[in-house]
């Protein structure tokens, strides 16, 4: 007896499929009983989906041990992690990283390699390029094993082309169509998105949004922007570029920002505006690991300057909460290491500014995925796009 894809009527959509998928990454085991607690889903639904995710190969079963009531042994799934490999790939300003991953998104190996990635695009493809290779050496994984490739870059992506859409933000990127750029040259599917969305879905998936259907994350860096979670989903916006806060005006008439409009936030609050402050009292080289070392050790300006960056960055989200009235606010970039005269300063504005009923119950926490949140965001672009998981060949008989 042989099945096949058009015999899978009535398997589960899309979002049914992923949601069991990152039940069973959360819980790493559970019985189709718990599965129905844990997702909300119906019995039925829950018994559908685990049958195509066994035909599949993405879900193996595994006979508890010990009797589970009326001597019969409890079954429980568990993702098979050798099913398949993610590779996610994180383009910053100034530097490349790359890790693998298996299917329960745990890391294989990463490397990471400091390289101008903003003028040059087939430079940085190029580089990206080779270091997949290394990663997928170190790692011992065959090409023929990976099922795809997630990409970060920092700066606005139309979604509905995979093209970069800023001359400014990434000059040596502009009009460049960056998901077949890098898809051709590695030989692999890719799926692209910014930097902060794909923080948004690691801090979801691994970190502090965990459990958490609304939440906006922030980071800060070189740059400001914020990934969007409503409802459970990410918000990308109509083309993909909901969630620039770095370009909200803050200070009318204030510095040029590299957008070409005037006091934008991140020329106020962005990492390069804040060591711009400092210099004239730390003279010599300084850099974002100076700045959060003089933060540490309780450097009066350096507190200051952050703080003030925080109030600055609080009074913006303070009006977003009030539009979305988000759980959470995750802050995550290089700054948010600086902890607690940050967050302060966050807190400080929304409590000021946001409405009482948006500010009651929201809680201003750093991320907890430091640096790692954009690759593992790439992964997880890959990994919780459950359509894109490979099956076992579903067009062609399951059983010979």
């Amino acid at each position: 007896m042989s099945s096949s894809r058009k015999n899978h009527g009535s398997s589960g959509t899309p979002r049914q499929l992923t949601r069991v998928v990152d039940a069973l990454r959360r819980e790493g085991r559970a019985s189709r009983s718990e599965l129905v607690r844990t997702t909300g889903l119906s019995r039925t639904t829950v018994g559908s989906v685990v049958a195509e995710l066994l035909a599949r190969g993405l879900v193996v079963e595994d006979q508890e041990t010990e009797p589970a009531g009326r001597g019969r042994r409890a079954t429980r799934l568990r993702l098979d992690a050798a099913a398949g490999v993610a590779v996610g790939i994180d383009f910053g300003h100034q530097h490349l990283r790359v890790a693998a991953a298996d299917l329960a998104s745990r890391v294989l190996t990463e490397r990471l390699v400091d390289v101008d990635v903003d003028h040059d695009a087939c430079e940085a493809i190029d580089a990206a390029a080779a270091l997949v290779d290394d990663v997928l050496a170190d790692a011992g994984v065959a090409r023929e094993r990976v099922i795809g490739a997630g990409l970060g870059l920092p700066g606005p992506i139309d979604a509905r082309t995979g093209t970069v859409g800023s001359s400014v933000i990434l000059p040596g990127w502009a009009g460049v169509n960056a998901r077949d750029a890098v898809s051709e040259r590695l030989g692999l599917p890719v799926e692209v998105d910014n930097d902060a969305n794909l923080g948004a879905r690691a801090e979801a998936a691994f970190g502090a949004g965990r459990g958490c259907s609304d939440f906006i994350y922030v980071k800060i860096a070189s740059g400001i922007g914020a990934g969007l979670v409503l409802g459970g989903r990410l918000h990308a916006g109509a083309t993909g570029t909901a969630g620039e806060l770095g370009h909200v005006q803050v200070a009318p008439g204030g510095a040029v920002c590299r957008c070409g409009n005037r006091g934008c936030l991140e020329s106020v609050a962005a990492v390069p505006a804040l060591l711009d402050l400092l210099r004239p009292a730390h003279p010599g080289a300084l850099g974002v690991r100076e700045l959060l070392r003089l933060v540490d050790e309780g450097d009066l300006g350096a507190v200051r300057v952050v703080t003030d960056a925080g109030r600055i960055l609080g009074r913006v989200l303070a009006d977003l909460c009030n539009v979305l009235n988000p759980h959470q606010i995750i802050v995550g970039g290089d700054l948010s290491a600086a902890g607690a005269p940050l967050l302060d300063g966050i807190n400080e504005s929304i409590g000021r500014y946001a409405l009482p009923s948006a500010a009651h119950s929201l809680r201003v926490v750093a991320g907890e995925l430091g640096m790692r949140a954009e690759v593992l965001g790439a992964l997880a672009l890959v990994i919780t796009e459950t359509d894109r998981l490979p099956s076992r060949d579903l067009d062609a008989p399951l059983v010979a």
